[in-house]
């Protein structure tokens, strides 16, 4: 039997789909800070329930909450601007051409052949020193948008401010137009999606911060240069599955094997093998008590979520897409495994 389309594409129906198009096209620029806030406003309500039952009003404990959660976030994207553009302006200030050249000539003493080292190291330094002016030029522009960052900060407040207060109330307004037959489907997605919430917050955002705090605090006490800063860049590499933070504490290796400082090398190795076995640990025993997700989902949401969605892509790919699974698995055994 066929739909006939006229009796569904009524006028009222036919204007909601206009305004729902031009709403889209207003709302899209700033569709990512939207999609972030509602995400951290999932973070923000059971510490703002606790403060509640201490204070009594709500609208001050979701404040104090946000303060508590997204001030480190944003003082954390600021410290990691500032350090990377300290170490790229102390690169192109500095002798690096020496360096790598006495550091070519100690490897070669090891090959069996001989290459020309000088033509190396020009080239190897040149590319890095063009490697470093492209990231400072891109930090610089980056900052001279401060007029656009601030309003997206704006609208990430106020995003996570509505949600965490009037969460509730628009999840009961998008089920009221769910039918009474699809009402359990939706209640069961929304399970789901919470569960992929906790999963990737409990599962993966604590283990980060878990890896990226032992990883501070070891290579701090190893004597590197930066070592808070490398520590950070150890967390946000946790968070990507298959690299985790061995690119790190390998590279760190590397470097004290050529420079000859051979004790060191070997503790930030096993240092490094300690970082990946915690890591082996912790992870699954957070993130199997809420959703099973595979790693490819997150990986690809972690790669290309910063291609469209910028530097919050790194949050917001990944659930979506974690989201998206579960929606689906939902349906099949709500509708099609029952009717196979």
């Amino acid at each position: 039997m066929g739909i006939n389309i006229n009796e569904h594409l009524t006028p009222p129906v036919l204007m909601i789909i206009f305004l729902l198009i031009v709403s889209l096209m207003i709302v899209f620029p700033v569709l990512n800070m939207v999609i972030l806030g509602a995400i951290l406003a999932y973070g923000v309500r059971p510490v703002a329930r606790k403060i509640q039952s201490k204070l009594k009003f709500q609208s001050v404990s979701i404040l104090i909450a946000m303060v508590v959660i997204l001030i480190p976030l944003i003082l954390l994207v600021g410290y990691i601007s500032f350090e990377l553009s300290a170490m790229i302006s102390g690169f192109l200030t500095s002798n690096s051409y020496s360096d790598i050249n006495n550091s070519l000539t100690m490897v070669s003493g090891y090959l069996p052949w001989k290459f020309d080292i000088n033509s190396i190291s020009a080239s190897i330094n040149s590319s890095l020193q063009e490697i470093g002016k492209y990231v400072l030029n891109y930090l610089v522009k980056f900052l001279s948008s401060l007029m656009n960052i601030t309003m997206d900060l704006f609208i990430l407040v106020c995003s996570v401010f509505y949600f965490a207060r009037d969460g509730d109330r628009c999840l009961k307004f998008i089920r009221s137009f769910v039918p009474k037959d699809s009402q359990d489907f939706f209640d069961t997605s929304v399970q789901s999606v919470k569960d992929v919430l906790r999963s990737i917050f409990y599962g993966h955002f604590l283990t980060s911060v878990i890896i990226g705090i032992f990883g501070a605090i070891g290579y701090s006490l190893l004597g590197y240069p930066f070592g808070i800063f490398l520590g950070v860049i150890t967390g946000i590499l946790q968070l990507i599955p298959v690299f985790g933070p061995w690119p790190i504490y390998w590279a760190l290796f590397f470097m004290d094997l050529i420079s000859g400082n051979y004790p060191r090398a070997a503790i930030v190795l096993l240092f490094g093998f300690f970082l990946s076995t915690v890591d082996m640990y912790i992870r699954p025993a957070l993130s199997s008590h809420y959703a099973d997700i595979h790693p490819l989902i997150l990986l690809i949401g972690f790669l290309s979520g910063p291609l469209v969605y910028g530097i919050v892509g790194f949050v917001v790919g990944p659930l979506i897409l974690g989201i998206t699974y579960t929606v689906l698995d939902n349906y099949r055994k709500e509708y099609l495994v029952e009717d196979a």
